[in-house]
């Protein structure tokens, strides 16, 4: 397939790359398409109607700008993105805080942040609990087999799970668990989702079997997440699941602060060996996998995958791509940096397509990195950058980093209107004509004007 769509990249290989070369701030790969093989099976994402900010003059969806509380966000979060079609998250007043998971089940919907906005859970793990599991051994313990029956009667499989989650109900009192729910959005099975410039931060990675920053699950396809940092997810920072299809992830940040505690598995598609076929096909483009990252970048069962110009610096990691059974991969323009010397292995995959255009300072620990099966390809259109280049235009520009000049555009209503250019927008967020002057408080009662 000719490689046409990065067209801006057709620059002297001496030039220093930056990523208005390759960023085409539009949706691409995998969530653009609704075949994993036909090129002419195109899907027009476009989430709750437009992806950039400011909005555009001519739009008509419905908009709501949210400024943080200082209180728990979630219900209001989750309200607006029910109503709403586009939700600008305005970082001017702090940071949104969550005590559960937001849940997204509707269709075609845009999460823009402007003003460094993030969102936090309520919940993390603090230093005592870290002692804690600390004196009673928890990081020697067996991850894979042991556990016991919980204080509130729940059965736990593996060892180190069961006294983690023992030792943390003992020391808050939260028998219900909830904790566990300490994650930023579930997409579930919805369509043409769109999330854009914006960090999420969970508790600190823990052995709980609790939820991730972002899960993609019940058969969620065609979204685009593009431009966000994640920090700390309890259980992973992004993973896809059950069914989930045609996602890309792009220009996206991965780490781990000193708030995580073991568990620092950040990607994972596919949960089981028994996943679906057919499902999961993911594009993993132009992303970070950086500090305190281990393993699962990701680790994938089923789908197709395509890792193109991925940047990894995360040194001490115990395993960075990791095809799993059933799963098809094709890696290329990747840069292994100096440290990262466990960045492949291989487990059942049915075919991996290692291109010479992937960069490794350091010579991979676990295994040969050999193509094998059949030639793996994506049937949309693309264009793999120098691997030269990806260091530099990755390290700037990966993460909640768009500028969207947010002293313009719309900003939270402070009356009954909201302005954008010579537009104006009532407090649904709809677009009104110019002699409209919103609804305002009267003598306590509401007056169109």
């Amino acid at each position: 397939m000719k490689k046409t769509i990065f067209a801006t990249m057709l620059l002297a290989v001496t030039m220093t790359a930056t990523a208005t070369d390759y960023d085409q701030n539009k949706p691409f790969g995998f969530c653009t398409v609704s075949s994993r093989t036909d090129a002419s099976s195109t899907y027009d994402i476009t989430g709750g109607g437009c992806y950039t900010y400011p909005i555009p003059d001519d739009f008509t969806g419905t908009v709501k700008v949210l400024k943080s509380t200082g209180e728990d966000m979630k219900g209001t979060i989750q309200n607006a993105i029910k109503q709403n079609n586009v939700v600008i998250l305005d970082g001017a007043d702090g940071d949104f805080i969550v005590s559960s998971n937001i849940g997204i089940t509707s269709s075609n919907k845009t999460i823009i942040g402007i003003n460094n906005a993030r969102i936090r859970t309520q919940w993390y793990v603090t230093d005592e609990i870290k002692a804690a599991l600390d004196a009673a051994g928890v990081p020697s313990m067996s991850t894979s087999g042991g556990g016991g029956t919980l204080p509130n009667g729940k059965s736990v499989s593996e060892e180190a799970e069961y006294n983690t989650r023992r030792i943390i109900i003992e020391m808050t009192g939260d028998n219900n668990e909830n904790y566990r729910n300490a994650g930023i959005f579930s997409l579930s099975g919805c369509q043409n989702i769109i999330i854009r410039n914006l960090t999420l931060q969970g508790p600190g990675s823990i052995d709980v079997g609790g939820a991730d920053l972002i899960s993609s699950v019940n058969g969620a396809k065609n979204c685009w997440v593009d431009h966000c940092a994640f920090l700390d997810g309890m259980d992973g920072n992004f993973d896809i699941t059950q069914k989930s299809d045609f996602n890309t992830v792009s220009w996206c940040t991965f780490s781990y602060t000193s708030r995580s505690y073991m568990h620092q598995n950040t990607n994972l598609i596919g949960s089981s060996d028994s996943e679906t076929t057919g499902y999961l096909n993911t594009t993993f483009a132009f992303n970070w996998w950086g500090t305190g990252c281990k393993q699962r970048m990701p680790m994938a069962r089923v789908g197709k995958i395509h890792m193109l110009n991925n940047y990894f610096s995360c040194s001490g990691s115990s395993n960075c791509i990791n095809p799993r059974k059933n799963s098809e991969f094709l890696i290329e323009g990747n840069y292994f940096d100096k440290g990262v010397k466990r960045f492949y292995k291989s487990d059942n995959a049915k075919a991996v397509t290692w291109a010479s255009s992937n960069y490794h300072v350091e010579n991979n620990s676990l295994g040969n990195l050999d193509s094998f099966g059949t030639t793996v390809t994506v049937p949309y259109d693309y264009t793999v950058a120098p691997n030269s280049d990806v260091p530099t235009a990755v390290m700037e520009h990966a993460g909640a980093t768009l500028n969207y000049g947010e002293s313009t555009g719309i900003t939270s209503p402070t009356s009954a209107i909201i302005r954008q250019s010579s537009a104006i927008y009532n407090l649904a967020g709809q677009k009104v004509n110019e002699s409209y002057k919103g609804v305002v408080i009267k003598n306590g009662k509401k007056v169109v004007q």
